[in-house]
């Protein structure tokens, strides 16, 4: 039912849905004969009920690097997505099933996947900082700058970002120029430094 009901979802937005999977080895099949602009993968399917889905993900990712992928859960499942933030290539979402019944914010999570970018669960953020490695360059940050690079680890924009901070956008640009330095992040690519920004903040690396 949730499949369907996802399917119509999408499809009421305006984008086109070219396949669907009901088992593990089904959703790799599709991954890598399709090759979406970005995929929904459950956690749990068939045949076992316990990690298929993202099993599928991770050797899909492993074939085709940076294959966008959201991946939704009942509950965090953190080695996974640990593993799945540890290549480096962004284009990853981690939801959980909440999250979709809010329909503007999933497919807008689904939408920042498919353009390389991040949308992480706060809840799966929370879950992974409390478990990580300490972090020296991240201890550099201020407060403040923490604050805005766990909301862009959620995948908000500047301008999201300083609503919901309460602070002008050209005030979160000066933050993240900020952070981007601390953590070494020189590329000039904007959207690939955010991506960086967030794997050292969510790997702990």
């Amino acid at each position: 039912m949730l499949r369907d009901g996802m399917v119509r979802l999408i499809e009421a937005y305006g984008h086109e849905v070219v396949a669907t999977a009901t088992t593990g080895p089904e959703t790799l099949e599709a991954l890598l004969k399709w090759r979406p602009d970005v995929s929904i993968v459950d956690v749990r399917m068939p045949p076992t009920q316990s990690d298929e889905g993202l099993r599928a993900a991770l050797a899909a990712r492993g074939e085709l690097p940076g294959l966008p992928i959201l991946i939704l859960s009942q509950h965090v499942e953190q080695l996974y997505a640990r593993e799945l933030l540890a290549d480096g290539a962004g284009a990853i979402g981690y939801l959980l099933k909440d999250s979709v019944f809010d329909a503007d914010q999933f497919i807008d999570a689904l939408e920042r996947v498919a353009a390389g970018g991040t949308a992480m669960d706060p809840a799966v953020i929370a879950k992974l900082l409390s478990s990580g490695p300490s972090n020296r360059r991240l201890e550099r940050l201020t407060e403040r700058e923490h604050d805005v690079l766990s909301l862009m680890a959620e995948g908000l924009s500047n301008q999201a970002i300083g609503g919901r901070l309460f602070l002008s956008e050209s005030a979160i640009s000066k933050h993240t120029t900020s952070l981007f330095g601390k953590l070494g992040i020189t590329d000039d690519d904007n959207n690939n430094r955010r991506v960086l920004a967030v794997l050292a903040y969510l790997n702990g690396v």
